[in-house]
């Protein structure tokens, strides 16, 4: 298991991805949490090619708290199927790191 990862998902308005940011950070599920946005997207969704704007959110945390965010992210999400992927930070600084570490207890 990775020990640092950014996870990763969308929403289709802002308070929506704020709501997701902020409680994940007050669960300690993340150090952090990236609203950006709008994004426009390109998606395929029941056969049909459409377009549409959403808010990305970006968390930081550990890999051992991975799972407890999906849940999270998937119970708190407006979308049925939502987006929930995580990169392995590979390199970082070490106080950086550590502060997602305590950021996450």
């Amino acid at each position: 298991m990775a020990d640092f990862l950014i996870v990763m998902t969308t929403v289709d308005n802002q308070n929506a991805a704020r709501k997701l940011s902020r409680s994940a950070v007050e669960a300690n599920l993340a150090a952090s949490g990236q609203v950006t946005g709008p994004v426009e997207t390109t998606y395929r969704h029941l056969g049909e090619v459409s377009e549409g704007i959403e808010y990305q959110v970006t968390f930081r945390t550990t890999g051992d708290r991975r799972e407890a965010l999906e849940k999270h992210l998937v119970d708190n999400h407006p979308y049925d199927s939502p987006e929930a992927i995580a990169i392995t930070i590979d390199a970082g600084r070490a106080e950086y790191l550590d502060w997602i570490t305590r950021a996450t207890r």
